[in-house]
Order: structure tokens, then C-alpha cells, then sequence
């Protein structure tokens, strides 16, 4: 079967069908997991340390729900739409963005902590028209350079992507460079077919950072066992993502602890009115 990024560009590609199936495809669930805990061991973030992360091609939301749970304000780019609306209805913790990220970012520079990419490299690689700007080495130049201010110094960003050739690889790799990253390539599990995985781990800043090592083992055992848990902590809510334990009030209370975190406006204050049951409307 034909690579997705080769068969429509992804905003055609994941319509509403589509972005439905893909996000309720348990083994896309448990890939999607096991690739987020991966690229978070390469961010290799200070612990215990709050930090605004970048989502890019974050989809419906599977690797931002992970970000949440392990204790990080997030913000999510993706260019189908069909996705996002997915995310919206999840009721996903990040804030969303509309955005073709072949065109670049307009953040403001040191605006993140960090950022993650989970399978999304590959769809820079197909140019949609013969016009020079809608070139892969064009998009892939707008989007490491922008990227590349919009991260604080020091950072890292991580991107695990599916190359079909060493040629890609050594594109993507010169075009980060060339934006001003440091960093290189990882590969785990180089010498299993099934298991490999590649991903691009990339500096701002110097500090003394080296490029990580790939696993070696094809034992997997601990990322399933995240996922496992994962998956008992998403049956212990209910639709609304509340934790089936908790009370309504604390609920409230911890949503809005995140907007203010987030420094969203109009936030209400605390009350002994918050998260009163009203009487029934007669």
C-alpha cells in the first residue's frame, strides 16, 4: 500500500473519515504513545520544571494527552482541519493552531521550551506545485528556521519521522542545519525491520549537548507498559475527561488553574459558589 504522504496532502488525506478512524485505531494509539515517551527522553527536559512545549503536526490530540499527563502546557499546530476538530471534541488540553507548518511560524522567538514531532517530517518532502517556494528544500528551510526562533536557547526539538531513503535524511538534516540547529540523527533498534525507529534530535544553543544514543534492546516491555497505563488512567474518566473519582468542584477548580497558567483572560475567581449544583428549572 502506497505511503500516505504520497497518496493526497495531508488535509485532503485526513478528512473527516479519516481523522476519525485514525484516532480511534488502537494500534495507532499505542505507536503514537510509545513514540511521545521516546521523543520526551530526548527533549531530556530539566525534572520537575514546568515547560511550554510545541506539538507540531499535533493531529487530534494522542501525543498531547500525553504532554498533559506528564505535567506540560502544550500548544498544537496541524494543517488538516478535519483533525483538529477531532482534538476539539476530545476536549484536549493544549491550544490549537490552523497551520501549513511548510510555510514557517510566527511565534515569538523564545516562545517555547521545547518541541516535539511525531511523524510528520515526511510530508514536507512532496512539493504540491512546480513553483519554486512550494519546493521541499524551500518548506523545510521556512519551517527549521522559524522553528529555530520560536525555541528558547537552550533547547532541543525532537522529530521522529518515516524517511524513505538516506537522501531524505540528508536533506532534512542539511536544511536544520543550515537553520542554525545543532544535533543529529537517532536510531533506535538499527537492526530490526519491525522495531526501527528514526529520529532527528536537534540543539539551540550549545552547552556542552551531544546527540543521544539509540537503544539497541528490541524490548519494548517498558513503553507498553506506559501505554498500559495510559490506557487505565483514559478509562478511569468519564466523556468530559474528568477523573470518574473526582468532584465536580475540584474539577472547576483545576481547569482553571490551567487557563490561568496559560494566561488566558477572563478567567472567574474562586468562589463558595464554584461548582454549585443548581436546583432543576422548572
Amino acid at each position: 500500500m502506497s505511503r500516505p504522504e504520497l497518496q493526497a496532502p495531508p488535509e485532503i488525506y485526513y478528512g473527516d473519515i479519516e481523522a476519525k478512524k485514525y484516532t480511534k485505531n488502537t494500534r495507532n494509539q499505542q505507536i503514537q504513545a510509545d513514540m511521545t515517551y521516546r521523543a520526551l527522553e530526548l527533549l531530556n527536559l530539566p525534572p520537575d520544571e514546568p515547560a511550554f512545549l510545541l506539538d507540531i503536526g499535533c493531529g487530534s490530540g494522542l501525543s498531547g494527552e500525553i504532554l498533559t499527563e506528564e505535567g506540560f502546557i502544550w500548544a498544537g499546530v496541524d494543517i488538516a482541519p478535519s483533525m483538529l476538530e477531532v482534538a476539539l471534541e476530545r476536549e484536549v488540553e493544549g491550544d490549537l493552531f490552523l497551520q501549513d507548518i511548510g510555510q514557517g511560524f510566527g511565534f515569538r522567538p523564545g516562545s517555547f521550551d521545547g518541541a516535539i514531532s511525531i511523524s510528520v517530517l515526511q510530508w514536507l518532502l512532496n512539493a504540491e506545485t512546480s513553483h519554486p517556494t512550494s519546493s521541499p528544500p524551500h518548506r523545510l528551510s521556512r519551517f527549521f528556521t522559524t522553528l529555530h526562533s520560536a525555541l528558547r536557547n537552550p533547547s532541543r526539538a525532537v522529530f521522529q519521522f518515516y524517511p524513505s531513503s538516506d537522501d531524505q535524511i540528508q536533506l532534512i538534516t542539511s536544511c536544520a542545519l543550515k537553520a542554525g540547529f545543532g544535533g543529529g540523527l537517532v536510531v533506535d533498534y538499527p537492526n530490526s525491520n519491525k522495531a526501527k525507529k528514526v529520529f532527528l534530535c536537534l540543539f539551540v544553543g550549545g552547552g556542552g549537548q551531544q546527540v543521544p544514543k539509540g537503544l539497541e534492546s528490541e524490548v519494548e516491555d517498558d513503553a507498553r507498559a506506559r501505554f498500559e497505563r495510559r490506557r487505565e488512567r483514559v478509562r478511569s474518566k468519564d466523556k468530559s475527561g474528568k477523573r470518574k473519582h473526582m468532584k465536580d468542584k475540584d474539577w472547576i477548580l483545576q481547569k482553571k488553574e490551567l487557563y490561568r497558567k496559560r494566561g488566558k483572560e477572563g478567567v472567574p475567581n474562586d468562589s463558595k459558589f464554584t461548582g454549585r449544583r443548581r436546583r432543576p428549572a422548572f
